[in-house]
């Protein structure tokens, strides 16, 4: 008998053992397919030079992925799309769905509206990327997934950031284009596409090969598998997501503060990915505007990957004070950056890049460590889609203010959030 459950121990390790490959195609499929999330916003100078858009337009778009972001969260989680399928096969699904979405960017001829509804679609989409990516992580690396939340998350940021780089690719070959060696250029010519369409095409392509990717090479964990056919034995009955989970932060002073620490973070950190380009505009324009906002929106990957590092030896909550506090100097010294020598103004705008991201899995870590254990995966669902709607109404704040506030006296308003989130967080901080 003893030999039997040791034979039977011995088995299940091996079937659970991780292969090598699994972590690296996540975090590729992930950084491939959030590249949708922003591809909009990279070429937005080109949109509204075509077709007259206002300023304001940027903030709209921007929510309306937002806010279709929390629907889809929402239904997915109601619905526990996740759990009844193959959770490679619906990021794949998803991908693939939001690749075609965006495409069909290509067609909206200056109609404001139809691309509102194909950004919130996106949004939509968005759900089943980059939640159902966490979760394949999680079912594959259950016991050492905390060293790697840094880069999954970092992995987010840099899709984020690319449709900026594919800007500054698409805007400088073909003005450098001379015969043969006209590259990109060649290739757009080819096809009769303006550089914001290869952009957009670009980012869709890309979008689909990582859903591909994934359901191609990450199949289900083991536990997933075991997961599932225990719900069929039990007829398919399952926890879903509980709204009342929410009661919980009140009665908890560490969720508490951990949530309101997320809180403060998402009133920040995208609009700050809206604010980029146009900060960085006030010294560079055309190709070098899209690569300084990519390295700067990309250098949150640092943060991510680099807070992983220094949680394992601070802990998790002394790493997202730091970060949350740098974020928010930043904010606060805007004033005065803006007027700087271009080295210093660029030195800083890349501190903030790092730092606005870089407390993103550390919240993550210390609302699941701190929230109860039945109720884990609702209370980070609801919080996740609190800190969208926050997001959104900050982007929308700021966006309706950029026409009639100097940026001198817009940003640092920006530092609200934050400064609110440390208040918040002190509990975390006492042994």
């Amino acid at each position: 008998m003893t030999q039997q459950v040791l034979q039977d121990s011995t088995q299940q390790r091996a079937s659970t053992a991780v292969p090598r490959r699994i972590l690296p195609v996540i975090v590729l499929s992930q950084f491939a397919a959030t590249t949708l999330w922003f591809a909009v916003n990279a070429v937005m100078p080109d949109l509204q030079q075509a077709w007259d858009w206002p300023a304001a337009a940027i903030g709209r778009l921007t929510s309306a992925v937002q806010l279709g972001f929390v629907a889809g969260t929402l239904v997915f989680a109601l619905l526990m799309v996740a759990d009844r399928f193959s959770p490679s096969r619906v990021f794949m699904v998803c991908a693939v769905l939001g690749a075609l979405v965006n495409a069909a960017t290509l067609g909206v001829d200056g109609d404001l509206t139809r691309l509102l509804v194909l950004r919130f679609a996106v949004g939509f989409l968005l759900a089943g990327v980059y939640p159902v990516g966490m979760k394949i992580a999680a079912s594959w690396y259950r016991e050492g997934l905390g060293p790697a939340m840094g880069v999954l998350i970092g992995a987010l940021i840099l899709g984020t950031a690319l449709p900026h780089g594919l800007r500054a690719l698409a805007t400088v070959v073909p003005s450098a284009a001379h015969g043969a060696d006209a590259g990109w250029a060649s290739v757009i010519a080819a096809w009769g596409l303006a550089p914001w369409q290869a952009v957009v095409l670009g980012v869709s392509l890309l979008a689909a090969l990582g859903g591909l990717l994934t359901a191609w090479q990450v199949p289900d964990s083991p536990w997933v598998q075991r997961a599932r056919q225990g719900a069929g034995a039990s007829g398919g009955a399952s926890s879903g997501l509980k709204l009342g989970a929410l009661a919980f932060i009140w009665r908890d002073r560490k969720l508490r503060a951990s949530v309101f620490g997320y809180f403060g973070h998402m009133w920040e950190i995208y609009t700050c990915f809206v604010l980029v380009p146009i900060v960085v505009g006030l010294r560079f324009a055309g190709a070098t505007q899209s690569a300084w906002s990519f390295a700067i929106i990309g250098a949150g990957f640092i943060g991510c990957a680099g807070g992983g590092w220094l949680a394992r030896r601070h802990g998790s909550a002394r790493v997202a004070q730091m970060q949350l506090a740098l974020s928010a100097l930043c904010c606060l010294v805007a004033p005065l950056m803006l007027h700087a020598p271009d080295a210093l103004f660029l030195a800083w705008l890349l501190v903030w890049g790092v730092t606005v991201s870089g407390d993103s899995p550390q919240f993550s870590a210390l609302t699941a460590r701190n929230a109860p254990q039945a109720a884990v995966g609702s209370v980070l669902t609801l919080v996740n889609c609190i800190g969208f709607v926050i997001s959104v109404l900050s982007i929308e704040l700021f966006t309706m203010a950029l026409p009639h506030l100097a940026l001198d006296w817009l940003l640092p308003w920006l530092g609200i959030g934050p400064l609110i989130g440390l208040w918040m967080f002190r509990p975390l901080l006492k042994p």
